[in-house]
Order: structure tokens, then C-alpha cells, then sequence
């Protein structure tokens, strides 16, 4: 496979860099809010301005927060006495197979050699109690991807991950974290994650600096892993694991995912035993997984969907009226549905649908879904 990157894209201003931070930071704002936001306002700037009338019009019970210029420059100030930067995500150093799943960061930030985020990159997981034997299969699949061009991707915990990183650190190794690049977990991998960001690998977050990892946070922490990599390699896995979640996510966004085989009386390989069950591709050796990417990593992953501030904006349509508004929550509920779904159902056009579904979002009433679908947040 050849190992270089093609980069393109176009880099952000300054001051586009402060409105995109202060409005992911926001309240209600997340990654495919904030692209409904650019869509149908403009810009980041133009959308600070609509958030307050935006999110009264969508039924907020109080005023929406919006980070300030001072909190942004201040978490950019962050950045650069860490060493670190943030990436947007039409620009030339964000990894371009994110930009094909649904709700990709507007930002990440970013910290050591950026030229292993634009590479084809494998996620390798797995159990962080992990057995003598798997850490080493773990660091073979690990280094033998490395030399066949890959960038190894995973989340910097102890096991598995640890080997993974280790066995690719000259070769490039993408370190995903589950808080701010500031405080890495578990702190006993701070010197690997040195390591890796004086070298030529990784580390990539997108929370924010000052961020302690919470145990919710991981989860958000696997997607990234998963939507980083062409491929995830799970090497040890319990049956209820972070690892499995990675996994689940990978199909999701129709990624290729490989299982290694274990003794059925090892709990440290029901997960992985179980994914063979369900079609995962057996992975007894490095070749496996080479073979399986060699045509992904042909692919044009750069010319995927990314956020942009459009010439022309939609911002100036009149907004639905409070009919309309009544029609879309009475016809949602706790049941995830489509957004086509709602269309027909209500018969509004789909423009209208889509601004009441960001007024509802931003007002904090409605939940998104993988896959693009949504739900109404139901009063505690």
C-alpha cells in the first residue's frame, strides 16, 4: 500500500476557529447540531447570533448558555501551552475516514505529528486485563500494519491498547481520549502517551482541555476509535466491554471488523468468540487484516461530507409557525423514527421539518440517534 497521505481541504481563519469552538461549546450543541447550524444559518457567527431565538422558538424552558470569545481563546490558549491545536474538519490534517460517519466532530484537537491522522488507519482493542499471548498478538497485528502503511488507532488503555500503541510507535499510532488532551486516563500511560506525541504518532481528543474522562465519556471515545479506522481488530474481549461497543459501532458505520479466537474458557474471549458468531472475520494472523483493507484503503476517503460555511444561506426563510410546531412533537414520541418518516407523516415541506427538529434540538427536547434518527425527549 503506499503510505502517503494526500491532504486537502481549506483552512479555517482565526476567527472562523473561535466562532466554530464557542458554538460546539454550547448548550445543546453537538457535532450534527452544529452542522444543521452552518446549514441553515451561514456560518458559526451567524448561528451564535440565532441560538437564543432559535432555542425559544423550539420551546426552551430557559435561556440557552453560549460560550463566550473569552472561553474559546482561553481553551485555544490551552492548546498551545499543551502543545496541541484544534483541526476543523474540512481541513487538510482531520482524518478523512471521520468525515464519512454521521456526526463527525466540527473539531478535534489534535496533538503531535499530524501526518498519522491522514493516513489508512486499523483500530486494535481490546481486553485491558489482557493475557500474556494476546498482548502479543495484539502487537504483531500492531507492527505488521504499521510496516504495510497504516496508522494504528486505539484508546490508550491498559492491555491491548497499550501493546497496540507500543508495537507502532515508529511506524504512527493515533492515541483517542476520552477527556481533554490534558488529562489522559489511566495516568500509569502517561509516558506512552509522551511517547507517542514526541514520535511519530497521535493524540486526539474532542473534549475540551480541562476535561475529566467520566465513565460515560468512553463511549464517545470508541466512536471516534471506530470512525478513525478502515478496520477494528478486537483481540480479548468480555461479553460486556468497551471493546464489544467499538466493535458494534465499526458495523454501524459499515466498517470491516475482525475477531481473534480465543478459549472458550477464557471470559476474556466470550466478546470476541461471539462476534465470529456473528460474521466478524477471523483474524489468526496480520495477513487477515492486510488482505481485508488493501482495497478500503484504495478508496477516496477526501471527498467525503465535511462542514463548510456556505456563500448563501437559508437563514432568512420565515419560520414555521406554531401549527407546525404542534404537529411535529405530536407526532414524535420515545420511539426513534426517521426524519423521511416525519415528512410524510406531517406533509410539512422538508425544510420546515428540519429547522423545527434544530429549534426542538437546541431547546433541549429532542434526542438524536445513530443512523439519523430522532426522538422526543420526554418530560422528567
Amino acid at each position: 500500500m503506499d503510505g502517503s497521505a494526500r491532504r486537502i481541504g481549506i483552512a479555517l481563519t482565526e476567527r472562523q476557529r473561535i466562532a466554530w469552538l464557542r458554538l460546539i461549546r454550547s448548550d445543546n450543541v453537538g457535532p450534527a447540531t452544529f452542522r444543521d447550524l452552518i446549514n441553515h444559518c451561514g456560518s458559526a457567527e451567524n448561528a451564535l447570533a440565532m441560538l437564543p431565538e432559535l432555542s425559544r422558538r423550539g420551546g426552551a424552558a430557559r435561556a440557552i448558555r453560549i460560550a463566550t470569545v473569552a472561553e474559546a481563546e482561553s481553551e485555544l490558549e490551552a492548546a498551545r501551552r499543551h502543545g496541541a491545536r484544534f483541526v476543523g474538519i474540512g481541513e487538510p490534517d482531520y482524518p478523512p475516514a471521520l468525515r464519512q460517519i454521521d456526526g463527525a466532530p466540527p473539531l478535534l484537537a489534535v496533538k503531535g505529528h499530524l501526518s498519522a491522522a491522514t493516513r489508512p488507519s486499523v483500530g486494535i482493542v481490546g481486553s485491558r486485563n489482557a493475557s500474556i499471548a494476546g498482548s502479543k498478538f495484539a502487537a504483531m497485528i500492531a507492527r505488521d500494519c504499521g510496516r504495510a502503511g497504516y496508522t494504528v488507532t486505539s484508546g490508550l488503555a491498559r492491555g491491548i491498547d497499550t501493546a497496540a500503541h507500543r508495537a507502532s510507535l515508529d511506524t504512527g499510532t493515533i492515541a483517542v481520549l476520552a477527556g481533554g488532551l490534558d488529562h489522559p486516563y489511566p495516568p500509569e500511560n502517561i509516558p506512552l502517551l509522551e511517547e507517542i506525541t514526541d514520535g511519530a504518532g497521535l493524540a486526539v481528543s474532542e473534549m475540551p482541555f480541562g476535561w475529566e474522562p467520566r465513565a460515560r465519556d468512553f463511549p464517545r471515545r470508541n466512536r471516534l476509535i471506530a470512525g478513525i479506522s478502515l478496520g477494528v481488530v478486537v483481540v480479548e474481549a468480555a461479553e460486556r466491554s468497551g471493546s464489544l461497543i467499538t466493535a458494534r459501532i465499526a458495523t454501524d458505520f459499515g466498517r470491516l471488523v475482525f475477531a481473534v479466537p480465543g478459549s472458550p474458557l477464557d471470559p476474556r474471549c466470550h466478546g470476541t468468540n461471539g462476534l465470529l458468531k456473528q460474521g466478524a472475520t477471523v483474524t489468526t494472523g496480520s495477513a487477515d487484516v492486510i488482505e481485508a483493507l488493501a482495497p478500503l484503503s484504495q478508496l477516496d476517503l477526501f471527498g467525503g461530507s465535511v462542514v463548510e460555511e456556505p456563500e448563501k444561506t437559508s437563514g432568512n426563510m420565515l419560520p414555521p409557525d406554531d401549527d407546525d410546531r404542534a404537529r411535529i412533537v405530536s407526532a414524535l414520541g420515545p420511539t426513534p423514527v426517521e426524519v423521511d418518516d416525519i415528512i410524510r407523516h406531517t406533509g410539512l415541506p422538508a425544510s420546515s421539518v428540519y429547522l423545527i427538529l434544530l429549534e426542538l434540538d437546541l431547546a433541549g427536547r429532542l434526542h438524536r440517534h445513530v443512523g439519523g434518527l430522532v426522538s422526543l425527549a420526554m418530560e422528567e
